[in-house]
């Protein structure tokens, strides 16, 4: 059986996918579609349309679609807490937040050593509770998803904070453009895409318990795309946006398939009771594809 909606480069794609399952289109209408965010409890989907400042919300149970949140500080990348709450990054803000079970906003960080972040750009929380995040500029350099401003940090950075005591820390600062970011399942590595270096460089870095990142390499290069968002599937599979596709590599970093897209793909995340619905923002759009294999556990 043929479908066309894949390209498999490896017999261990085949066990990833099912040839019966097509790309399907969820929602339209977005200026550029980012940040998927799951949400198991409400069975829902949450993704910010950046430029239109609005966040969006697509009922897993009825396949309706609404407004969730205006504006939005023109959020980017989110992710849930082990508690269910929202993390989310605001470009406009400049801030990482916390949308609390009533609704309340607690605002997480908007500085490093008092001075403002360029703009924050993707999320993951760590087991522990800690919260990474990078930090371009693309908030910044325009009014397109942003808020025109003067760089106040001396670059592009990756940021933790602290579970404890809520201390931020600066983890990583060789970055042209950190974006996307994900824990292998065990959490002893982290993957961090660098999206301004003009091709698809995706980074992977061993992680202390002390929550300090050493011994970075090259995990995959592309030629003829961006990278921007990345998930890791429970057998360690890394799985990132690059052009119009989805690209699927091994643990050792070997690309096994893609799965091709409309459009230009911005970022990615496992969902449904299973975690094997895999959610795609791509430009204008909001797409999904039944997957055999499952996220890894983040919720």
């Amino acid at each position: 059986m043929a479908n066309h909606d894949y390209l498999i480069h490896d017999d261990e794609f085949r066990r990833c996918i099912r040839l019966s399952a097509n790309v399907e289109r969820l929602a339209d209408g977005c200026r550029w579609a980012e940040g998927p965010t799951y949400f198991p409890a409400l069975s829902c989907l949450v993704w910010s349309d950046i430029p239109n400042e609005r966040l969006l919300r697509w009922d897993e149970c009825n396949g309706q679609v609404g407004v969730f949140r205006q504006p939005s500080g023109y959020a980017n990348g989110g992710t849930v807490d082990r508690q269910g709450r929202m993390i989310r990054c605001e470009q406009g803000g400049r801030r990482v937040i916390r949308v609390e079970h009533d609704g309340s906003v607690s605002v997480l960080a908007d500085r490093y050593r008092g001075r403002r972040f360029n703009s924050p750009n993707d999320v993951v929380v760590q087991s522990n509770g800690a919260i990474w995040f990078s930090d371009p500029s693309y908030g910044i350099d325009s009014n397109y998803e942003g808020v025109r401003a003067e760089r106040e940090q001396d670059g592009c950075h990756v940021y933790r904070i602290a579970p404890e005591c809520g201390t931020v820390e600066r983890v990583a600062d060789d970055f042209a453009q950190p974006n996307g970011l994900a824990f292998s399942p065990d959490e002893t590595r982290l993957y961090i895409v660098d999206s301004g270096l003009g091709v698809g460089v995706l980074r992977v870095f061993d992680v202390g318990t002390d929550g300090r990142l050493s011994n970075g390499r090259e995990f995959a290069r592309c030629s003829d795309a961006i990278y921007d968002g990345l998930r890791v599937d429970e057998d360690g599979r890394v799985w990132i946006s690059a052009g119009e596709g989805l690209h699927c590599h091994r643990a050792d970093g070997r690309l096994i398939g893609e799965i091709r897209i409309p459009e230009r793909v911005s970022n990615l995340v496992f969902g449904g009771p299973k975690r094997n619905r895999l959610f795609v923002t791509a430009t204008t759009s909001l797409y999904s594809v039944l997957l055999a294999v499952s996220g890894a556990k983040t919720f």
